[in-house]
């Protein structure tokens, strides 16, 4: 038909991307410091859907920030929203290298992303498949395969499919505005982005039961309160704090953040004492490795050492 020619030819589209350098000024209230980040902004042409946004941290490394551009319409995805989504995470597996420290994910205006635009929503059966034909094109699936740290920077609302794609990533900052709905039973529409496994494990059978039986809207404080959100912040932005955070990732061995964000993922889906073996499994590997390159317990050393180091006040 028609319709399935114009989504067929959104698939096959290929974004190419302008540069130019701005200045993000990230202030920090709490010591009145102004840190400069260094931005690399890539705006993709097939109708800005999704713009990409490169920002060099104090420490050297960089973040790269994923924004949804659809503010007009609450940011709600269409098929272009999807694949455009799907291809940045999918092209960033082949492309990563320690120096990105972190992603954010995160939306233009004044919401993250109120779920499907019901207008050009992507194919529900094969967002639903497992065909690796149709998984190329799930950007949810894109994300999981990612070692480096994803942090959501959420406001406003954060509905359905906006809601699978925020617990996609791995750390959920928000800010007062943060409303979190699941809207799947309310229009007899069946989740396919995890949903329907990921809430309950970050908040419990019953409170997720509460939320997705009943479409029940939790907003910012509730969803801290019961873990839903990772930080909720005051007197700064979402973003603002995600950068914080990023940063400090940031300052840390890549590869250790990316084994250690595995043994957590891999372990939070098995037992416990599954997933500690799994952990003495991966951190054998890992001594293995560093005790040849007469590097890393040399560097913990110099570092407790050091007398001039800032010194915790705990």
């Amino acid at each position: 038909t028609g319709v399935q020619k114009k989504r067929q030819k959104r698939f096959a589209r290929h974004a190419s991307y302008d540069t130019h350098q701005q200045l993000l000024l990230l202030t920090n209230k709490a010591n009145n410091i102004i840190v400069p980040f260094k931005m690399k902004e890539m705006d993709s042409n097939d109708a800005n859907v999704v713009i990409q946004k490169q920002l060099k941290l104090p420490c050297d490394r960089s973040v790269l920030i994923v924004s949804i551009n659809r503010p007009t319409k609450k940011n709600c995805f269409n098929t272009e929203v999807a694949t455009s989504l799907a291809r940045i995470f999918r092209s960033l597996q082949s492309d990563l290298n320690e120096d990105l420290a972190a992603i954010i994910l995160t939306g233009e205006g004044s919401s993250f992303c109120a779920g499907a635009d019901l207008a050009d929503p992507p194919n529900p059966i094969w967002q639903s498949s497992d065909l690796p034909h149709h998984l190329i094109d799930n950007p949810v699936h894109q994300m999981s395969l990612l070692s480096v740290p994803i942090i959501a920077a959420l406001k406003g609302y954060v509905i359905t499919g906006g809601f699978e794609l925020a617990l996609a990533c791995d750390i959920l900052v928000g800010d007062q505005t943060v409303i979190f709905r699941d809207t799947h039973c309310k229009f007899n529409f069946a989740p396919c982005w995890g949903l329907s496994q990921k809430l309950q494990r970050r908040i419990g059978v019953g409170r997720a039961k509460i939320m997705s039986l009943g479409a029940i809207p939790v907003k910012a404080t509730q969803a801290y309160e019961w873990g839903l959100l990772d930080d909720l912040v005051n007197g700064e932005s979402s973003l603002q704090r995600a950068l914080k955070i990023a940063d400090s990732i940031a300052n840390n061995s890549p590869k250790m953040v990316a084994r250690y964000k595995k043994a957590v993922d891999e372990g939070g889906n098995m037992t416990l004492e599954h997933g500690l073996k799994r952990e003495r499994a991966l951190g054998i590997a890992h001594y293995i490795e560093i005790v040849q390159d007469d590097e890393t317990f040399d560097g913990a050393k110099e570092f407790i050492t050091d007398a001039s180091r800032p010194r915790s006040k705990l």
